[in-house]
């Protein structure tokens, strides 16, 4: 069984552990459970709960109300705010439940009025960026399982590609050129397509290379095509030393493109970096940035 601590909760609920302590002795909403050295741990089922409550008492809904209703009251209640709310964490709280309990058709609906409501750029920056962050995290801290992975990964993964085929031939002749690829043993792609769309939508020329590449087939691509960016992202767990060999790696090799890193491994270290690499830690201010040297540069 998947175990949460409290302060898995709090990051993935937004709701600070001593607000979850309080609701649990004043309103016993959720019950944790012991392991056999005493310690508290969560089960699926609170984090869940706590999903759902977040999403009403956001909404305006006074925690005493909700712990008064019934599954099928709090559920019908989600399902009008998706209808009418704007908020971006309503929708990323709801694919984070979809997920844990395999529900596709939740998941489409979610996505579906996301995209309705946001439109795709601000669905894919708003609502599906942070939504994976989280899928890290929860990947990071061992409680989500292969299937809950996959079963997200492609049908975002299925989207993403129809969007990025859209793109094509959005880049002119001189367009500047982008590598996307991820290291050796990195298989987490879905930041890679979240970027490559935002690349090809601001006019540039991309070469995808996607999973688990080898340093010396990067080398190869360069020899043949001019590249001008790379772009990769870290997400699988690296000692800080492997972490900072690896970019430094490229920085030398590649040393007059610019480098662009993503991930979750660019939150945990915080290394100092060569002059030509960068980290996009925000998919919006990366995106305005591109595109001002999209304007600037490419004719």
């Amino acid at each position: 069984m998947i175990q949460y601590s409290i302060k898995d909760l709090e990051q993935l609920t937004g709701i600070k552990a001593h607000t979850i302590r309080i609701w649990e002795k004043r309103y016993q909403l959720i019950e944790p459970e012991r392991t056999s050295t005493n310690i508290r741990y969560y089960s699926d089922n609170d984090l869940k709960r706590l999903l759902n409550v977040s999403i009403l008492n956001r909404n305006g809904f006074k925690i005493s109300t909700i712990v008064t209703m019934n599954n099928d009251e709090i559920n019908e209640h989600i399902l009008e705010i998706s209808e009418t709310s704007n908020d971006s964490d309503n929708q990323i709280e709801q694919l984070i439940v979809a997920m844990i309990e395999l529900d596709e058709q939740r998941f489409e609906r979610v996505l579906s009025t996301s995209v309705i409501k946001l439109g795709f750029d601000d669905t894919v920056i708003k609502v599906l960026y942070p939504f994976f962050e989280k899928i890290g995290l929860l990947w990071q801290i061992g409680t989500i399982i292969p299937a809950q992975e996959h079963f997200v990964s492609n049908l975002i993964r299925q989207k993403l590609i129809i969007a990025i085929d859209g793109q094509s031939g959005n880049a002119k002749t001189s367009a500047y050129t982008f590598l996307m690829f991820l290291p050796s043993n990195e298989w987490h792609e879905l930041g890679l397509l979240f970027y490559s769309y935002l690349i090809k939508k601001s006019g540039y020329k991309v070469i995808y290379l996607g999973q688990s590449v080898p340093f010396e087939d990067l080398m190869e691509v360069s020899r043949k095509q001019k590249i001008d960016y790379l772009f990769t992202s870290i997400t699988t767990p690296l000692t800080q030393k492997k972490y900072a060999d690896y970019i430094h790696q490229l920085s030398s090799v590649f040393s007059s493109q610019t480098i662009y890193i993503t991930g979750y491994q660019t939150h945990e270290y915080n290394i100092e970096l060569p002059s030509n690499v960068k980290i996009a830690t925000n998919p919006n201010e990366f995106s305005d940035e591109i595109k001002l040297n999209a304007i600037s540069k490419v004719n």
